[in-house]
């Protein structure tokens, strides 16, 4: 569950801390003051972009550090709910289990396999929790928290990596670019390229060498988005008992697949490949051979490392080679 201690309360949190937030704003604030020399000119256009640099970056400032940090707690009775703002008084709300009529858990139209939890109050008053951080127990964390606060009819939300499927899925299903579309952007690579040079002679003029140099790089862009486009659809991960299935597309389209099996893997770990850990973590597994596969976008690094959790124990990954 999302609670290690004893206890088996439920706790949830969302929000960064106050270490995270001071160097988010610290990093906004360096930005934003690299502006500053604007405003000592006599260009109006160079000042109105200083003063709006300025303020976008205190916008930003303000919101990272106003942002509250929730945290709930679930008991078999009640619901503690804390909320604080940073340097702020912890303002605390306790829901009692006489109070919840409905449960519901909507999903995230951003990360697919991210799931809250939405209760309905005699009131009508509607709580939203923060995000499960077990993204493998899903229907399991529901169906306690429904049962224990006797809550009818609770709908058991489609998961595709919840352990308790016979495949975990991470990714979409792949398929290749249309021809068509291929064909469409490759034309416009070479027109791209092909628009200094007509200009140039359309005004009378000679072209100079880079307008002469954009001609064959139009032609080779045009060549590797003909045949190398399906290349960048990603890749798709089926999660079994002992092995791992990875699907992804030659340049051409055609289907590829890669089996892993734990006696294979070298070193699983959860990265973050974008800018944020609450967005953009991954699981790599990195094979004896030295190949690594880099899983599709799960989300936070805490809903990450709980699907490297699932993989390690499915797939059989000595311990040694664990370091999530």
């Amino acid at each position: 569950m999302d609670d290690p201690n004893p206890s088996n309360d439920i706790r949830l949190r969302e929000g960064a801390s106050i270490a995270q937030r001071l160097v988010m704003a610290g990093f906004a604030a360096a930005v934003a003051l690299c502006f500053t020399p604007g405003l000592f000119t006599h260009d109006t256009l160079e000042v109105i972009i200083s003063v709006c640099a300025l303020l976008v970056g205190a916008a930003f400032v303000g919101a990272v550090m106003l942002a509250p940090a929730v945290v709930w707690i679930i008991t078999p009775n009640e619901i503690l709910i804390g909320q604080q703002r940073p340097f702020g008084k912890l303002r605390t709300r306790v829901v009692g289990k006489d109070d919840i009529k409905g449960l519901q858990v909507p999903g995230s139209k951003a990360a697919k396999a991210r799931f809250q939890l939405a209760f309905t109050l005699a009131s009508g008053e509607r709580l939203t929790s923060p995000p499960i951080t077990d993204v493998t127990h899903v229907r399991q964390t529901v169906a306690r928290i429904a049962a224990q606060f006797d809550v009818p009819n609770v709908e058991a939300p489609s998961n595709p990596l919840d352990a308790s499927n016979p495949e975990m899925q991470l990714g979409e299903p792949l398929e290749p670019f249309s021809a068509r579309d291929v064909r469409i952007v490759a034309l416009i690579a070479v027109a791209l390229s092909a628009v200094p040079y007509a200009y140039k002679l359309w005004r009378g003029l000679p072209p100079g060498p880079i307008d002469i140099m954009l001609l064959p790089i139009g032609a080779i862009a045009a060549f590797a988005v003909y045949r190398y486009a399906n290349l960048v659809t990603g890749a798709f991960w089926i999660i079994r008992q002992r092995d791992i299935r990875v699907e992804r597309l030659w340049g051409d389209g055609t289907p590829r697949a890669d089996h892993i099996e734990g006696r294979d893997v070298k070193a699983i770990t959860v990265e973050r490949r974008g800018r944020s850990e609450d967005e953009h973590c991954i699981v790599v597994i990195r094979l004896q051979s030295g190949q690594r596969f880099r899983s599709p976008r799960i989300g936070s690094r805490a809903e990450a490392r709980a699907v490297a959790t699932e993989i390690v124990r499915r797939v059989g990954i000595a311990p040694e080679n664990n370091k999530i």
